[in-house]
């Protein structure tokens, strides 16, 4: 089971999918009644790349009981639009492990599972390597 609702599992190939407003083309991730751009509330579900460039991040110090610490949180700006938040994967929690336009990739990975078993699935994103970059 997804922990957001803007993740798609099911088709094998796990994505984002966004709410692009018809009238000015913003994209939302979860469902709008309105366009907050232009004001317009006709909406079409837009499927988004799973790769993209590091925009911003931070490096996480505090959280809740249970999260390991420190962690990364990265904001990605994405290959064809949209602009997501997660977490870094596979990548020390230094400031210098980090390089200025890091392309990343999204993966998937299981972040817990409740009192029934069912196991929640998140995604975050990664390095791409240096033959994923040149061949995209």
């Amino acid at each position: 089971m997804p922990v957001v609702d803007y993740l798609v599992l099911d088709d094998g190939d796990p994505h984002v999918v966004a709410y692009e407003a018809v009238g000015s083309g913003a994209l939302f991730l979860g469902r709008q009644n309105a366009d907050a751009k232009a004001g317009g509330e006709e909406f079409r579900r837009r499927r988004l790349a799973t790769t993209g460039t590091v925009r911003a991040f931070t490096i996480v110090h505090r959280s809740n009981p249970g999260v390991e610490v420190p962690f990364v949180s990265v904001v990605v700006d994405l290959d064809g639009g949209g602009v997501v938040r997660a977490n870094l994967l596979g990548v020390p929690a230094e400031p210098g492990a980090i390089p200025a336009d890091l392309r990343v990739r999204m993966r998937t990975f299981a972040a817990g599972t409740d009192a029934e078993g069912t196991e929640a699935i998140a995604f975050g994103f990664e390095p791409m390597t240096d033959q994923e970059k040149t061949h995209g």
